[in-house]
């Protein structure tokens, strides 16, 4: 039996409003962020949930708190999900950044799909068949999708606040279609197995690696 994912990015932050770079600081949720938490744990309230999992940064344990409210269950929280480590960009503003020549200080893209790759293992290892709920951030979950589609980054599209996407993570190699979640922020995705995460980073990290694929996200978003 597979493990299912619900891949969720944390709510609104003061930062994400004042287009700051937030990296790897806590940050703090508005009270719009705090609401669109809300929505997403009444959209999963019906929802089996066996398990809250959280990077250990304030902002996503916000949100996943209040997910994990009508489940009774206590929120886990995992470095493995911290935001990428931005050096000496976090806490700019972010359009300021654009045409900048990024420092050294920044986290690898290599060093970024390792950690996404330890985390899918750490979920099949711990929560084998169960349903899991994680609250990341903008970028980690973006390594994450890409290194569990086999493809850059920059083919993964970007998560809004809030938004969830659904992972089936299988013990198979077999890739299959997942069912769609009838929400409106919960993106139907196809399944590919976690036995197969670790053939995925090299190559993921290669195409981004070639394209500067993460450079655009610095300009985009504040995550």
């Amino acid at each position: 039996m597979g493990t299912t994912l619900y891949l969720v990015r944390h709510g609104e932050t003061e930062d994400n409003v004042r287009q700051i770079m937030q990296g790897q600081t806590q940050g703090c949720l508005t009270e719009h962020g705090r609401q669109q938490a809300a929505e997403v744990r009444d959209q999963m309230r019906q929802l089996a949930v066996d398990a809250v999992v959280a990077s250990d940064l304030r902002r996503s344990i916000q949100t996943a708190t209040i997910i994990a409210e009508p489940h009774g269950l206590p929120v886990v929280s995992t470095p493995l999900l911290r935001e990428r480590d931005w050096g000496s960009f976090t806490g700019r503003y972010i359009p300021d950044l654009k045409d900048e020549v990024w420092p050294d200080d920044i986290e690898t893209l290599d060093c970024l799909l390792q950690r996404a790759q330890r985390f899918l293992e750490y979920i099949v290892t711990n929560y084998k068949g169960q349903t899991v709920v994680a609250v990341g951030h903008g970028i980690v979950n973006k390594a994450i999708q890409a290194v569990f589609f086999r493809k850059p980054m920059n083919q993964v599209q970007r998560m809004a606040n809030a938004e969830v996407r659904m992972l089936c993570l299988s013990t198979s190699a077999e890739v299959t279609s997942t069912t769609t979640v009838a929400s409106s922020t919960v993106a139907s995705t196809s399944e590919v197995s976690a036995s197969a995460v670790a053939t995925t980073r090299t190559g993921a990290a290669e195409a981004t690696t070639a394209t500067g694929a993460a450079a655009s996200d610095v300009a985009a978003t504040a995550e």
